[in-house]
């Protein structure tokens, strides 16, 4: 039998679905740490630096999102969620607080390695020193947005705000260098990621950016440029993109600023003023 050479933190409150992890992973070379509480869970990642991380959703004590929540601000492990939930707002508050994937319960034991494995396949490069929170600043180099380059490059962002204004005379203004945005003169605040795509969106008008492209800038260095964007990656740019239309009060089936391209990606349907 091969010595596990691969850390895993399993945080789960119900001790039979925790025995069922364990002889899951095990075999699969993880040495595996269990915790039966989100805070036991927290320290336990920090105390045995995880690859991985199989994350519950209820627990007694505070819930999964608020544990990926606190383990991003440290580490870079990956975390997959697993819960009995199956509503979509679940799934998407789960990738929003740092999850990397999300299965629901029951799951086949097959499929939660290969999802794991698949996850593994796709290294991290930031240093664990300079890890991120969920939406922080990373204290590396690699805190400089680094735009996506598609087939025949992207220009440089402007010096300057960009300015466009809707059908009810509403300007908005996106500063890339200040890092603000203001929609008819209020403050919108977006989060790292977020204001990363509008940025890139509004300084393109009327051009199609990938879904691909954008879901790889906003790896922010964490990860190899080149690599395959996966699945759980494109499922996080959809939370994104949700949460910057709901701030920037527009619809996706009526838009104001952000046309969503059907099997291609987005585009700001604005052009510059």
């Amino acid at each position: 039998m091969s010595t596990p050479t691969r850390s895993v933190v399993i945080v789960e409150d119900d001790p039979d679905v925790r025995r069922l992890l364990e002889m899951v992973l095990r075999p699969a070379g993880f040495d595996t740490h269990s915790a039966a509480t989100g805070l036991e869970g927290v320290d336990l990642a920090r105390e045995t630096d995880p690859i991985v991380v199989t994350l519950d959703i209820s627990l007694p004590d505070i819930d999964g999102f608020e544990v990926a929540r606190r383990i991003r601000t440290f580490s870079d492990a990956y975390i997959i969620m697993l819960t009995a939930r199956v509503d979509e707002i679940d799934a998407l508050m789960g990738l929003e607080s740092g999850a990397d994937d999300y299965i629901t319960k029951p799951f086949r034991p097959r499929e939660l390695r290969a999802r794991i494995e698949a996850m593994l396949r796709r290294p991290r490069t930031t240093e664990r020193s300079g890890a991120e929170g969920a939406e922080g600043t990373l204290t590396t180099a690699a805190a400089t947005l680094a735009p996506p380059v598609g087939p025949g490059g992207l220009e440089p962002f402007p010096q300057g705000p960009v300015r466009a204004q809707d059908e009810r005379g509403r300007d908005l203004v996106v500063d890339r260098l200040a890092r603000t945005v203001t929609l008819a003169e209020d403050d919108v605040h977006l989060t790292r990621s977020e204001f990363d795509i509008l940025a890139h969106l509004v300084t393109v008008p009327g051009r199609v950016s990938s879904k691909e492209d954008l879901a790889r800038m906003l790896r922010h260095g964490r990860e190899d440029a080149s690599a395959p964007v996966e699945q759980s990656e494109n499922r996080r740019l959809d939370v994104h993109m949700v949460n910057l239309r709901r701030k920037l009060d527009d619809d996706s089936s009526n838009p104001r600023w952000i046309e969503t391209v059907r099997g291609v990606g987005y585009r700001f349907r604005q052009p510059q003023s």
